[in-house]
C-alpha cells in the first residue's frame, strides 16, 4: 500500500492529498475577488492609474424636488454647493469614450466636468441595430 493511502484509515475516501487540493481550490475560489480588488488598487496606487469598478453611480428616489436639493447638497472648495444641473445622456461606442471626454473637457465650463460611461449590456435588440446603423465609423 502506498504512503498516501495509509493516511486515510476508513477505506472508501478520497486521499488526504485530493481532499487538501479541493480545499486550496475552494479557498482561491471563494478569495478571488478579494486579491483581485486589492491587487487592482495596489496597481493604481503604484501607477497612478483608475481600475474599473472603483467609483459607483447611485440613483435616488426622492419625493419632492426639495427632498432632492437637500440631499444634493455638496462640499466644492470648503463651500456648500446647491447648483441646478441638467444631465446630459449621449450614447456612443465604448472605443469612443475617451475622445468625447476629452472633447467635453475643452468646451465644458466646469473645472472637472463629471464625465463617466456606463457599457449598455443588456437592452432591446431591435434599439441596440438602430443605435448602430446610426452611429458612422471613422
Amino acid at each position: 500500500m502506498d504512503r498516501l493511502g495509509s493516511w486515510c484509515p476508513l477505506s472508501g475516501f478520497p486521499r488526504p492529498s485530493v481532499l487538501i487540493c479541493l480545499l486550496i481550490l475552494t479557498a482561491s475560489f471563494l478569495t478571488y475577488p478579494m486579491l483581485r480588488t486589492l491587487s487592482l488598487r495596489l496597481h493604481s496606487a503604484i501607477t497612478g492609474s483608475y481600475f474599473s469598478g472603483a467609483h459607483s453611480i447611485v440613483f435616488v428616489n426622492c419625493p419632492n424636488e426639495q427632498v432632492a436639493r437637500d440631499i444634493a447638497r455638496y462640499f466644492w472648495k470648503g463651500e456648500i454647493e446647491e447648483a441646478t444641473e441638467i444631465l446630459l445622456l449621449i450614447k456612443t461606442k465604448t472605443s469612443k469614450v475617451l475622445m468625447l471626454s476629452s472633447y467635453i473637457r475643452l468646451v465644458h465650463p466646469f473645472e472637472i466636468p463629471e464625465v463617466f460611461s456606463l457599457p449598455m449590456d443588456q437592452g432591446d435588440v431591435h434599439y441596440f441595430k438602430w443605435l448602430e446603423e446610426g452611429m458612422e465609423e471613422d
